[in-house]
């Protein structure tokens, strides 16, 4: 299996370019704030995924990675609120992305809990 076809990394990778393609629609006087640190965290979601996957050969850096992805997706959460608060999305996109991402959560700390189901071994 490749670190592409986890499921956890799709669904993070597809909020990350909705997220993207919304914020395209963001005031230019956010570009150096709100829109970039949202951009930066959802990619970071899947980036570390993707990292989690290649070092599970290592354990302890596999659960690392992972919790560095229940961050990042956690913070994502917050700047979406931030851009409902703001009026730049509207609430219906809110909860559209937040779903998304408690779903991410969900497998990432699937993940955390069965690694063994990765090519973890203890």
């Amino acid at each position: 299996m490749k670190f592409q076809d986890l499921i956890a990394y799709k669904k993070s990778f597809d909020l990350a370019m909705q997220i993207f393609e919304i914020t395209k629609q963001f005031p230019k006087e956010e570009i150096y704030s709100l829109t970039d640190q949202i951009r930066r965290s959802s990619r970071s979601v899947s980036a570390n995924i993707s990292e989690a996957y290649r070092k599970r050969v290592y354990p302890k850096h596999f659960f690392s990675k992972l919790t560095d992805c229940d961050g990042e997706n956690s913070e994502t959460q917050v700047w979406l609120k931030f851009a409902l608060k703001c009026e730049y999305i509207n609430e219906e996109t809110y909860n559209k992305l937040i779903s998304i991402s408690e779903e991410v959560g969900k497998l990432i700390n699937f993940m955390m809990r069965n690694p063994e189901k990765f090519g973890v071994r203890q």
